[in-house]
């Protein structure tokens, strides 16, 4: 029997390329995405990603989306409870594995499992360990296409947002910085990748400084 699974879904490269390789996987369902969405802004919690947009996103993947949508501000407990909650939905459901798009961060991976330690769902970690230099120029020689939604300008400088995820990106990060943005220096909405049915049509919007962050509002054409 095939597992049948959920994709945390990001709205992000990472995990649209967990997705994409999961649904080669003739041994996994995936029966439909979820996403934590900022209640206050109607955006996806840290990407900035506008609901629309991720719903676009879903209906090209041709899955059911599963919004959970997150207070501002959000304690670690209130989100705790309501991922919780939504663990217990998901089980009475049926779903059997949590998938997601993490490459190598261990405290990630090793929160995720203990969370659902003991909820009769499993993670799965489809992209993990695949050496981020090679893996990011290996999406976009794929056909993924993406662009960066926000950047943490601790670690890059702001001019990186709003700019398309390609060669010439990578060619310009520091070479301080992960290939991936997985240490967190900027994030991503994913408008074309193989298995979309068709392209999302995108403009680049304002850029503005937020929280710590720096935004570039992403909107449909």
């Amino acid at each position: 029997m095939k597992k049948k699974t959920l994709m945390s879904w990001s709205s992000g490269k990472d995990s649209a390329w967990a997705l994409y390789q999961l649904q080669q996987n003739k041994e996994v369902d995936v029966v439909g995405l979820f996403c934590t969405v900022n209640k206050e802004f109607n955006r996806v919690a840290m990407h900035g990603v506008r609901l629309e947009l991720l719903q676009k996103q879903a209906e090209s993947v041709g899955l059911p989306l599963e919004v959970i949508e997150i207070p501002n501000p959000c304690s670690n407990a209130e989100y705790e409870k309501i991922m919780g909650q939504f663990v217990a939905r998901a089980k009475n459901n049926s779903i059997k594995y949590f998938a997601f798009g993490d490459l190598f961060l261990e405290d990630i991976r090793n929160y995720r499992e203990e969370k659902l330690q003991g909820s009769g769902i499993k993670a799965l970690f489809p992209i993990w360990e695949i050496p981020t230099e090679t893996f990011s120029r290996e999406m976009i020689s794929a056909g993924l296409r993406t662009v960066i939604t926000c950047i943490d300008p601790r670690k890059l400088t702001e001019e990186f947002a709003g700019r398309e995820f390609n060669g010439d990106f990578l060619t310009s990060l520091p070479e301080t910085i992960d290939p991936c943005g997985e240490n967190g220096e900027f994030h991503s909405f994913v408008f074309d990748v193989p298995m979309f049915k068709e392209k999302i049509a995108i403009s680049v919007g304002e850029i503005v400084n937020r929280d710590r962050f720096v935004f570039a509002d992403i909107l449909p054409a």
